[in-house]
């Protein structure tokens, strides 16, 4: 029985569950969200801030801040509140109410900025929000998980070796891609693995990360509306776009048996199941990544006046009935391999 004395100390990263009998297609989904900040933003948002206390960045006096849509907010706010920080979030219109309000009880401030950047997304107004402050007050310390090494090095040391330990024999690997830092980090891990796995890269229709015209998204998590800094698209495969429909059909589907996942989980699932479809790779192990569960999506994608008004009423028409859509657009890419 492990005995903590800081919540950070917590983080059960070893359940997977098999969506075979769900989804009649063989995936192992590794369950991420089992930790008292509620998602995989746990992992970087320790490594972040313990590299900035190591750096002499952290002082007793400082105010941490971070743009986030909202689970890096969440990891970061109880960081914070265990070691004694101030914090305030930067997110927008688009983050779950429960989040805020998880956020605001862990004793966090949040700002929601409503304008639009040039993309048709929040980020580059609440990038220059914090910026802003940060100019005005040397008392804030911005971590910056956008251009933020240890972001994808939390990945590296973690999840990849986890992945590798239950599933030596991985073929395919499955991630949603946001601030790519899971992506980045898992992709460097394997990539000097002892076999090769392909890394599939799973991306909300809408964002602008790998290129294409900017959407609407209204599903927090997944995608951007500017490329991501830390990408290095060299070790990606392959990506897969998803439609936020398919995400929530996926995410009900899952929930019709008991599994109630996040948005962002909804969408890797919807993207692994379309390329093994595609693909008719039974005899291929395959892992998907889900960054957290379902509980702060209750006022949203689980709830059906929402769902109804954003996306008509035969959303969830035919839930249950058949996979996702093959709507789910895929892009094959064959990157340069960098020699080490």
């Amino acid at each position: 029985m492990p005995v903590i004395t800081a919540p950070y100390a917590f983080n059960e990263s070893r359940l997977y569950v098999d969506l075979e009998p769900i989804f009649g297609r063989r995936l192992y989904l590794k369950c991420e969200g089992f930790n008292f900040a509620g998602s995989i933003k746990l992992k970087a948002a320790n490594e972040m801030v313990e590299s900035a206390e190591r750096e002499g960045v952290l002082r007793p006096d400082s105010i941490l801040i971070e743009s986030s849509s909202g689970n890096l907010g969440v990891a970061l706010s109880m960081i914070a509140a265990s070691k004694g920080y101030r914090f305030l979030c930067v997110t927008d219109s688009r983050c779950n109410l429960s989040t805020r309000l998880l956020m605001e009880a862990l004793g966090s401030e949040v700002h929601v900025v409503a304008d639009l950047d040039a993309n048709g997304g929040f980020l580059g107004k609440r990038i220059d929000y914090v910026r802003a402050l940060c100019a005005s007050d040397d008392r804030y310390v911005w971590l910056s998980q956008y251009t933020n090494e240890g972001n994808w090095r939390a990945h590296f040391r973690t999840t990849g070796p986890e992945i590798a330990e239950h599933f030596p024999e991985l073929d395919v690997l499955f991630i949603g891609a946001g601030t790519t830092g899971t992506l980045m980090g898992c992709a460097r891990y394997f990539r000097e693995w002892n076999r090769e796995v392909r890394i599939v890269a799973v991306d909300s229709v809408g964002s602008v990360a790998f290129g294409g015209p900017p959407g609407r998204r209204m599903i927090p998590g997944l995608g951007m509306s500017m490329r991501p800094p830390l990408l290095d698209e060299s070790f990606v495969d392959e990506v897969v776009r998803v439609e936020e429909a398919d995400t929530i059909r996926t995410c009900h589907r899952l929930a019709r048996r008991g599994f109630l996942f996040g948005g962002s989980t909804g969408t890797v699932v919807s993207g692994a199941m379309d390329w093994l479809a595609r693909h008719g790779s039974r005899d291929l192990t395959t892992v998907a990544i889900a960054p957290d569960l379902g509980e702060r999506y209750l006022d949203t994608i689980y709830q059906i006046n929402w769902l109804q008004d954003l996306y008509g009423d035969d959303i969830l028409e035919t839930e249950g009935i058949t996979p996702p859509s093959a709507a789910a657009e895929s892009v094959t890419r064959t990157p340069h391999r960098p020699s080490s």
